[in-house]
């Protein structure tokens, strides 16, 4: 794969016009307002993960819709808590999978929790997974996640899961095993995409956040990505619009509701973002236009920090960039 997006100094200067409704704070003061009139009832249930140097628990807490959300908190063997947190969300097609499988946080000490997506996984395996049972009818959609519901926004699909990353900080800050002052969230592609929304919708929920590192972010800037990328998970809005030729101003006034662009602005935690620069999954230049805009309408803009991989598609900096974090989330942390 060879560099095919701007460079590198027309990306860090990179401040495209995205479009944002009006009704944009409305609408996710409304989305979550209307979560929290059903019960969180969070649970975390001990299990033996035949990893006895850590201690494992099987979330579940009610998301969007009252679906049951599964999840993982895993801890240092004998903790007793409140610790710093890390919560983890995942890529597009992952599940929680088995509780061995993402230990690092742990190991350095620390809570980890890892949110299962609602209807994904099927990459992942594992224990029981979450269905997307709160879906709502909506037009025809092409095969995956990314345009079900694009018709209207209070049926897309990223209404559900963005709101499941506010319910699950939620139930999170509930366990005694947390330390509710200290929480980063953190993912990679889609997890990228969603540690922003969290972030951006954390201040509606009133959650105070001390760190949020995206790697290599899915759902920025979804007008750039279309026209430059052809690559799966993207191309699925693409072959949606290919076919359903009337509906590309519908679909991109949806998709304006659940750009990491526009959440991200609203976002207050200091950041530490991944971009890969032979990414053609989630373009440099989309990873940059949610950077660069990060916290502006924040009244005070967060400390922000990007690690660039110049010649990485994107697996990102993998090893190197958990490295960084490890590194970063210690000094949040301490």
């Amino acid at each position: 794969m060879a560099m095919f997006d701007l460079d590198l100094d027309q990306l860090q200067q990179y401040r495209p016009d995205v479009s944002e409704p009006g009704d944009f704070d409305d609408f996710w003061t409304s989305t979550l307002a209307e979560a929290r009139q059903l019960d969180l009832n969070p649970t975390f249930d001990k299990i033996d993960a035949g990893t006895p140097v850590f201690d494992t628990y099987d979330v579940t807490f009610s998301g969007f819709g009252g679906t049951r959300v599964k999840g993982w908190l895993t801890v240092p063997a004998g903790a007793t808590g409140p610790l710093p947190t890390v919560v983890e969300f995942l890529g597009y097609s992952g599940g929680r999978g088995f509780p061995f499988g993402r230990t690092v946080y742990a190991a350095a000490g620390w809570g980890h929790v890892i949110m299962d997506t609602r209807g994904q996984g099927w990459n992942a395996g594992g224990y029981a997974s979450t269905p997307d049972d709160a879906a709502e009818a909506g037009f025809n959609h092409a095969p995956g996640f990314m345009t079900s519901g694009l018709d209207d926004p209070t049926n897309y699909y990223y209404r559900r899961l963005y709101t499941d990353t506010i319910r699950c900080l939620e139930a999170v800050r509930s366990n005694r095993l947390v330390d509710s002052s200290k929480i980063i969230v953190t993912g990679g592609s889609q997890g990228g995409g969603l540690s922003i929304a969290a972030a951006g919708l954390a201040p509606y929920a009133g959650i105070e956040l001390v760190g949020c590192a995206p790697d290599v972010p899915f759902l920025c800037h979804f007008q750039r990505a279309l026209k430059i990328t052809e690559a799966s998970p993207y191309s699925e809005i693409t072959n949606y619009l290919h076919g359903w030729r009337d509906q590309v101003e519908t679909a991109y006034r949806t998709l304006s509701y659940f750009d990491g662009v526009n959440l991200g602005r609203r976002a207050t935690a200091p950041t530490l973002f991944s971009v890969a620069l032979m990414d053609n999954t989630c373009p440099p230049s989309t990873v940059y236009a949610a950077y660069n805009f990060y916290g502006e309408n924040s009244g005070e803009p967060p400390v922000k920090s990007i690690n660039v991989y110049s010649h990485n598609n994107h697996e990102g900096g993998g090893d190197y960039q958990t490295q960084a974090k490890l590194d970063w989330f210690g000094k949040i942390f301490s």
